[in-house]
């Protein structure tokens, strides 16, 4: 470390030392010492500044950031005021419209983050921000937050959606291996079908969000029948919504999703699932009511209270089987921390966001996943987050992000979604994949 580096963290000691960090503490909290502020030095003092958070987070993931950020809030005077809405999606266009934009909001799609910043409404990051952007993850990764040639957000979550959670008693005492290739996983689904049990459980209600499940499952069947470059173009609008190939993913997902005989596991009718809540959905693989529970990563913090994450415990995952051993892509998902505001305390958040001592920090509290280079896997609270970290940051995995996130808000996080559930009730595939196409920007 330089002199100059030296001086700088020992003055910031000393006047933590002096006053605590010159924070007040309510009853619940405890004081700040000198030893913990010292990793915060390099953030500055910014006392009696406030940095609003808006983002879809609630309860206890909500709580678990709060926790994570609180030493830095602590130690630099920032007072981070975080607010979670199950509607996100839609009330984050009318606080911006309405003149009430949050200081930094948490981005889970990359096409909505990019609508405002090509509207001029958020933030470039700062120099530091995205230097730590860049040496924390991968081009790929940079690029779902840039727009134009600019960099607008840092990743600040990450999720593997290509999972699929099942019961490893439940396999073990009626003789069923975890599939390898597509085939397998058919032949898992009949058997167990024939047992009397529904495979398959699934729930798609999800508020303002409706229908997000179901645009994961087509996404990850699509990735493995027809290749990265096929899932690229149709993302990108290259191909029509309505291809051929995405009308064939489609029925291959319908086939086990819309089949009475397969699905909804512990709940009803196939369609029952249009009216369960993604949180309950996986449930009844713990009372041996459904066998497979098509869902990403985090839902590891869905699981009631008490069960047991791992190979011999009461759930584990095994990746999506593709047409043979050797293709298995991953799909997953990610969010994005972006500023409507440019103050100092707000760069300085970001830059601790955009840190892998945030990231580390916040896998040590519960169940999270990050793609930042510098987050070590043993660190993640659950054998699923492990193996997560392990396929993102494994060179050889052909990661694509999800698709619905990436496309236009108004068709990913729109007609996308809504198409889902229509499908779901009964309408046909062609109809919804034709009306998708319909509702494309300037098709």
């Amino acid at each position: 470390m330089r002199f100059g580096a030296r001086l700088a963290l020992a003055v910031t000691i000393l006047v933590c030392t002096a006053t605590a960090c010159g924070i007040p503490h309510d009853s619940g909290s405890r004081s700040r010492t000198a030893e913990d502020c010292a990793p915060y030095a390099r953030y500055g003092r910014h006392p009696g500044t406030q940095v609003s958070v808006y983002a879809s987070n609630r309860d206890r993931e909500a709580d678990l950031f709060e926790e994570t950020w609180a030493d830095f809030a602590d130690c630099t005077g920032i007072d981070v005021q975080y607010e979670g809405d199950g509607e996100f999606e839609t009330r984050i266009q009318l606080r911006v419209e309405g003149g009430s934009a949050p200081d930094v909001a948490f981005f889970p799609q990359p096409g909505l983050l990019a609508r405002f910043a090509r509207a001029g409404e958020l933030k470039p990051l700062s120099a530091e921000v995205a230097s730590l952007a860049k040496r924390g993850w991968s081009p790929e990764w940079n690029s779902y937050a840039t727009v134009h040639g600019t960099l607008y957000g840092t990743p600040l979550v990450a999720n593997v959606k290509s999972f699929v959670w099942y019961s490893p008693r439940f396999f073990r005492d009626r003789g069923l291996r975890v599939p390898r290739t597509w085939s397998e996983l058919m032949d898992v689904t009949e058997k167990v079908a024939a047992s009397g049990v529904k495979p398959w459980c699934a729930g798609v209600e999800s508020g303002e969000a409706t229908g997000w499940p179901v645009t994961d499952w087509i996404e990850d069947v699509l990735l493995r029948q027809q290749g990265t470059a096929v899932y690229d173009q149709w993302v990108a609008h290259r191909i029509p919504f309505n291809d051929p190939r995405v009308i064939q993913a489609m029925d291959t997902v319908g086939s086990v999703l819309r089949t009475d005989r397969y699905a909804n596991g512990g709940f009803g009718p196939a369609r029952s699932m249009a009216s369960i809540a993604y949180q309950e959905a996986g449930t009844p693989i713990l009372s041996g009511d459904c066998a497979m529970h098509h869902q990403a990563s985090f839902y590891a913090e869905q699981w009631p209270q008490g069960t047991g994450i791992g190979p011999d415990k009461d759930v584990f995952v095994f990746v999506l089987p593709g047409p043979d051993r050797a293709t298995r892509p991953v799909l997953g998902g990610g969010v994005f921390a972006a500023a409507f505001a440019d103050r100092p305390e707000v760069r300085a958040f970001q830059e601790y966001l955009a840190s892998a001592d945030f990231a580390n920090a916040r896998m040590k509290k519960g169940p999270f996943v990050s793609a930042n280079r510098g987050v070590d896997p043993a660190n993640a609270d659950t054998p699923v987050d492990r193996l997560a970290i392990q396929l993102l940051q494994d060179p050889r995995t052909r990661f694509r992000f999800d698709g619905s996130d990436l496309m236009p808000a108004s068709v990913g996080a729109g007609s996308f979604w809504k198409g889902a559930v229509d499908w779901i009730g009964g309408k046909s595939t062609q109809q919804v994949a034709d009306s998708i196409e319909r509702s494309w920007p300037g098709r």
